[in-house]
């Protein structure tokens, strides 16, 4: 038996929070998300700051993966964000100046914004055609951690749909991950 003063292992600490914001995702803003991934023509931009970027390259690998067309704004081979593209940004406040900016010409040029924030009350919600908010505090661990950890798992839970809904899906990641490690 544990003694009351006994704290668990970090790990569980961090699988409990995760967990939780987790089963706290609202499943019609999740569907929003999904039924923006319909229209497999349409190209993605991904994009976040700090270590919501390294998320947001992630999820764009993994979105190739599944056969759209993605890339990560700020990289040298990124094209324009034009009319009928997707800008996909995550951002823990909804207030980083920098993605403000991005949804805001992403909208002048007539792309669809997706926002995945903790923030339920940011100025970036206003720009977003949809949202998905996790709510990732209070925590435990430093600074935006469980905010990005659970960001990577709710992406990766949007492409686990969208490979649930199309037979083939597998096979095309399979060939779309690099042959190259």
């Amino acid at each position: 038996m544990t003694s009351p003063h006994v704290r668990s292992p970090a790990w569980q600490t961090i699988g409990s929070e995760v967990s939780q914001v987790l089963n706290h995702i609202d499943p019609g803003a999740f569907d929003n998300f999904f039924r923006l991934f319909q229209d497999r023509t349409r190209r993605w931009f991904f994009t976040g700051q700090g270590r919501s970027g390294l998320v947001a390259e992630m999820a764009a690998m993994r979105i190739m993966h599944f056969g759209f067309e993605t890339h990560v704004l700020g990289e040298a081979t990124a094209p324009s964000v034009r009319h009928g593209d997707g800008l996909f940004i995550i951002s823990n406040s909804g207030r980083t100046p920098v993605s403000a900016a991005y949804a805001e010409i992403g909208r002048a040029e007539g792309a669809t914004v997706a926002l995945l924030t903790s923030a339920p009350n940011s100025p970036l919600i206003d720009l977003a055609d949809a949202t998905l908010t996790l709510a990732s505090s209070p925590s435990k661990q430093f600074g935006g951690s469980l905010f990005e950890q659970a960001s990577l798992i709710a992406l990766d839970a949007l492409v686990l749909e969208l490979a649930t809904r199309d037979a083939a899906s597998y096979e095309r990641m399979q060939h779309r991950h690099t042959n190259m490690q």
